[in-house]
């Protein structure tokens, strides 16, 4: 699929405005198209309207299995811990014994080995304090812990996946601050496509595909959301989500573990700075499923992975409001992802909000 450059003439007359006209983006990560069509976030909504999440949340809950001192589902009783708190998931999706499946009788019955761990990793030990919330030296401590788990799992594994789900609207069902880490034996889908991806745009260019964006991005600044010296946060030229962004490094980092401490620091900052502008959008905890995308682990660390960029996904579902979500169903499942204001539209509206989260705000004037 072949798009016209902004500004041109299109055939049938006027001209091409990016805000006004629908157009196909490409995702070089993904190797796919995302149509965009901005016009049609003026359509009235008489659709699904989501529940705000809650603002009572207490600090902490005898009945919470995630709480310090709460007994979980297996019976086990959690320490009275007073940072991160990183323990085995009582339901893990893989285990590192399941037996292997019998040789398949046909090619269009084949099956894999799937093994690994799950882990579950508390942010901190009150439950009403999101990321946006905690000071620098808590997500600090939080970043930490992410590095020392996939220099750990992938010692083993060769993919440790990263990952939050916050929010309601975005399956999760504790409030509590919290992410998930999975180890497997295999590359996952979207780990062995990004895998491909940028490979081939290193053999072709000669430079690592998101090191060479983020350099582009950081000059053309129309997608920035937020900047330091060592990182970067903007919403992609090819973003799928409504405020979809993408947190890369300046320096090319292969893996988490890699990062130097001072780098770890102004992560800790600018991912502060990206949440609570998500948090003061819409004046709520905002949700999204969020991860952390590096070169594989296990067997690869032996490997040449110079085509990886480190980098995390966020991948937040409102659209025009607390209530209104965009739904990927219909034409996105069937044909392909759609989106319904540009990527710049987005980008303003995030660059523009203040870094003083609306909480701290409210305290201040009251």
């Amino acid at each position: 699929m072949e798009s016209s450059p902004a500004g041109e003439e299109e055939e049938g007359g006027g001209r091409f405005c990016a805000s006004e006209h629908q157009h196909a983006r490409y995702n070089p990560l993904r190797d796919d198209w995302v149509l965009v069509s901005a016009h049609r976030v003026k359509r009235p909504w008489q659709g699904q309207l989501e529940k705000p999440p809650p603002e009572d949340v207490p600090r902490w809950d005898p009945n919470n299995p995630l709480c310090p001192g709460a007994t979980r589902a297996n019976g086990e009783v959690n320490p009275q811990y007073k940072g991160t708190f990183v323990f085995p998931n009582d339901f893990p999706a893989l285990q590192p014994d399941a037996p292997e499946p019998g040789d398949s009788d046909h090619p269009l019955f084949r099956a894999a080995a799937a093994r690994g761990v799950c882990k579950v990793m508390c942010f901190h030990p009150w439950s009403d304090l999101t990321l946006p919330l905690m000071s620098l030296a808590e997500i600090r401590a939080v970043i930490d812990a992410w590095a020392e788990l996939v220099a750990e799992l992938g010692a083993s594994y060769p993919w440790v996946q990263i990952f939050e789900n916050k929010g309601a609207m975005m399956g999760c069902s504790n409030p509590h601050p919290h992410c998930q880490v999975w180890a497997s034996s295999f590359l996952p889908n979207e780990a062995r496509l990004e895998d491909r991806t940028q490979r081939q745009h290193l053999s072709q260019h000669g430079v690592p595909m998101l090191l060479e964006y983020a350099e582009q991005e950081a000059r053309r600044k129309e997608r920035l959301v937020v900047e330091n010296a060592d990182w970067l946060v903007l919403v992609p030229y090819w973003a799928t989500w409504p405020y979809q962004t993408l947190l890369l490094p300046r320096r090319h980092v292969c893996r988490l573990q890699d990062l130097r401490e001072g780098e770890r620091d102004s992560l800790a900052s600018i991912m502060q700075k990206l949440l609570i502008k998500y948090d003061n959008l819409f004046e709520i905890s905002f949700p999204y499923s969020m991860g952390w995308h590096g070169a594989p682990t296990g067997p690869y660390l032996e490997e040449d992975c110079g085509h990886w960029q480190l980098h995390a996904h966020y991948y937040p579902p409102l659209l025009r409001s607390a209530t209104v979500r965009k739904f990927m169903v219909g034409y996105e499942m069937l044909a392909q992802a759609q989106r319904d204001l540009t990527p710049e539209q987005a980008a303003e509206h995030l660059r523009s909000l203040p870094e003083v989260h609306y909480k701290q705000r409210a305290k201040e004037m009251s």
